[in-house]
């Protein structure tokens, strides 16, 4: 049997519809974000092989996400995952994934949680997080979630650095894989990430 890889992309969110016409009107753009660029969740089932099989669902209305929507739609994704699931989120795929696992019951064991990236409340982040704050306690995340990985690049522009010791710190048994040079993680390979989940499947 394959081992299964679900990747949530991240998104961005807004408080009001004020804001997100704000942002469509003032976005920065230029003729490279105009082409169809792909970052390392388009290579990454090339990169791991046939042993594995990844989904990487497209997650509604990521400009203007709402965690609700998420819900439902990852909750239709589960009735293809299988036992032993190494879930990976990206930004704000990252605490997307956080949260759940913290509000619900995952109906199928995790092997591991991969949390890139991810912002952890609003303080500091370049982004509103809205309806995708974390709640109080993580507990039923560190009991349903496999082993958990904090990857976060301390030059990250959008997410600060000090957003993966929060989780570290509610999260004491997370290792943290610490990079100096990747940003936000939108490069077009992460072998890092494909050697790790590598190691978990073998383990």
């Amino acid at each position: 049997m394959k081992q299964q890889v679900l990747v949530i992309h991240g998104g961005t969110s807004f408080d009001t519809p004020e804001d997100y016409l704000d942002f469509i009107k003032t976005r920065e753009l230029t003729r490279e974000k105009l082409t169809c660029g792909e970052d390392w969740k388009a290579s990454l089932a090339e990169e791991l092989g046939e042993a594995f099989e990844v989904l990487v669902p497209r997650m509604p209305n990521g400009t203007n996400a709402r965690y609700a929507e998420w819900c439902l739609w990852l909750e239709r994704c589960t009735e293809f995952l299988e036992d032993g699931v190494i879930l990976v989120g990206h930004s704000l795929g990252g605490i997307f994934l956080a949260k759940y696992l913290a509000e619900h019951s995952f109906p199928k064991h995790v092997r591991a949680l991969v949390l890139v990236a991810a912002p952890f409340n609003d303080t500091s982040t370049v982004e509103s997080l809205k309806d995708f704050a974390l709640p109080g306690s993580l507990a039923p995340l560190a009991k349903q979630g496999g082993k958990v990985y904090l990857v976060h690049s301390s030059d990250d522009p959008v997410v600060p650095f000090a957003q993966a010791a929060r989780y570290q710190h509610v999260l004491p048994k997370a290792q943290l894989m610490t990079f100096k040079d990747r940003g936000h993680f939108n490069q077009e390979q992460f072998p890092e990430l494909v050697r790790l989940i590598q190691s978990l499947a073998a383990a």
